[in-house]
């Protein structure tokens, strides 16, 4: 796996692996286990496939009691457990293990409850980011975080990740929609946090959950909130000759108070790919192109967009159109969902990053990656959330010419180590996983990374819940509580120890 470290396997759980097998059939039986190698390579890797491995055996439980078992099992066991959704994530957070049950929730499918009248959506966690729309559209209702992978990522996923997306500027990401969820600890126990109802009392447990990355414990059960779609939605297609133009329109758009619906950017390499691909109608003769959507009433949104484009017109644009139909705003937003698919068709492979920044860095950031660029090697296409400043960088290689793969996981450090440098962070929305796991200490303190592992220990204690994951160190939760000595001499004496 390209060198990547993760926890060694286990000998005494990879002995008794037919044991474990056999037990599992009897918690989920049917076509619930999957133990055979090559059934058992559609789930050798996630979105990340740069790494990939068989797990122990593959699990898909269909009810909560089966989860709840399952996971009692392992923990009384000492038997490692890794979850999955759909399998999109991009940082190698469903990445499985050796000698680990991947626990996999895509047949937990079902929406559970629709309420219309308190705009509530309750579902299994393996409904699809998009189904949740699709089941209320009739309505005139819509779940507003929307990633580009939506057709196909899950919802339960969208929490582990707190996933985003293009109007996550306005409407938040997964973390500021989601109400409540039902989720199993690693013992077994079946918990539930918030709820239908907009705020809880006491510790924000869920808050906690959401972008835990399957670190915690396992959802089995989401309820997020529904909104009314607006009253009108339209989109600026807006071209500039350089990529720092594009990105000071963007600034100066949010510093006129301006909350678009989304902000998109993507770079040449990025608009000419999603070009050839859709046949969206973008411009090819600019460096950087901006997709500015406005919505809410009608009136509002006329004379949003007389704003925004007299911002586009002094940051030097040099193309400006305005959808005229529905069809033509959705058209507009095909390209750049597209940008990952159509990015492939341009290179053997590619290595997406994502970090977050300051929007006044932009500009630097933009100048920073073309050096590297250079540096390495490599080229770059970029797509990013342009709103809310987080980059999303295909690092574009061949995996079959040596040295490649490493030179782009380089490349990409490289990146992050900016994105934080200039006050930025090493994730917006695809989380730490194994991709950033060891730069981690690029961002946190050892102090700031115990006091994260004892939120760990309080709902895993043996660590047996995705292990390798997100901390750059496997360490026991005893280890946190260790006495340094120096000198020989315990610090505080006069404090009484038991």
């Amino acid at each position: 796996m390209s060198g990547l470290a993760m926890p060694k396997p286990d000998d005494a759980t990879m002995r008794r692996r037919d044991e474990i097998v056999a037990d599992m059939r009897i918690i989920v039986p049917g076509e619930g286990v999957v133990d055979a190698a090559n059934s058992m390579r559609a789930f050798e890797s996630d979105g990340l496939t740069a790494y990939r491995q068989l797990p122990l055996v593959v699990v898909l439980p269909q009810t909560v009691v089966q989860v709840s078992r399952v996971l009692k099992y392992c923990n009384d066991r000492n038997i490692r457990v890794v979850p999955r959704g759909s399998g999109t994530s991009l940082s190698g957070g469903a990445l499985p293990l050796e000698d680990a049950v991947l626990l996999v929730m895509s047949r937990f499918n079902r929406i559970l409850a629709i309420d219309f009248p308190n705009r509530v959506v309750v579902a299994q966690p393996g409904v699809t980011n998009l189904g949740i729309t699709t089941a209320v559209e009739q309505e005139g209702f819509y779940y507003a975080p929307d990633p580009s992978s939506q057709i196909a990522c899950s919802i339960g996923g969208n929490v582990a990740e707190n996933s985003g997306g293009v109007h996550c500027l306005k409407y938040g990401l997964t973390a500021n929609n989601v109400l409540g969820i039902e989720m199993v600890l690693m013992n077994g126990e079946v918990v539930r946090l918030g709820g239908s109802h907009l705020d809880a009392e006491g510790y924000d447990l869920l808050g906690v959950m959401t972008g835990s990355e399957g670190l915690l414990g396992v959802v089995t059960e989401v309820t997020v909130r529904i909104l009314k779609k607006p009253e009108t939605a339209r989109a600026l297609l807006i071209g500039f000759p350089t990529s720092e133009q594009g990105g000071q329109c963007v600034a100066d758009i949010i510093g006129a108070g301006i909350i678009p619906g989304g902000m998109e950017m993507m770079d040449r390499p990025a608009i000419h790919a999603a070009e050839d691909f859709v046949h969206a109608g973008y411009p090819l003769d600019v460096e950087a192109l901006l997709i500015v959507e406005l919505d809410g009433p009608g009136v509002e949104v006329d004379h949003l967009i007389g704003l925004v484009e007299a911002i586009a017109y002094k940051n030097g644009s040099t193309t400006c159109r305005i959808s005229q139909s529905e069809q033509e705003r959705l058209s507009f937003w095909a390209g750049r969902k597209a940008a990952f698919p159509a990015v492939g068709r341009i290179s053997p492979d590619y290595y997406c990053m994502d970090g977050t920044i300051p929007r006044k860095e932009l500009p630097r950031v933009l100048a920073g990656m073309r050096e590297l660029s250079e540096k390495y090697g490599l080229g770059v296409a970029n797509v990013f959330h342009a709103g809310d400043g987080n980059l999303h960088p295909l690092i574009l290689y061949d995996a079959n010419v040596p040295g490649e793969l490493d030179k782009a996981e380089s490349f990409g450090a490289d990146i992050l180590r900016l994105c934080v440098k200039v006050g930025g962070v090493l994730t917006g929305e695809h989380g730490v996983g194994v991709e950033k796991r060891d730069l981690m200490p690029e961002m946190f303190t050892q102090v700031d990374l115990d006091q994260q592992m004892r939120v760990k220990c309080a709902f895993d204690p043996n660590h047996l819940l995705n292990p390798g994951k997100v901390f750059p160190q496997l360490r026991r939760c005893a280890e946190l509580g260790r006495m340094h000595i120096s000198g020989g001499k315990l610090p505080f004496p006069d404090i009484p120890r038991f």
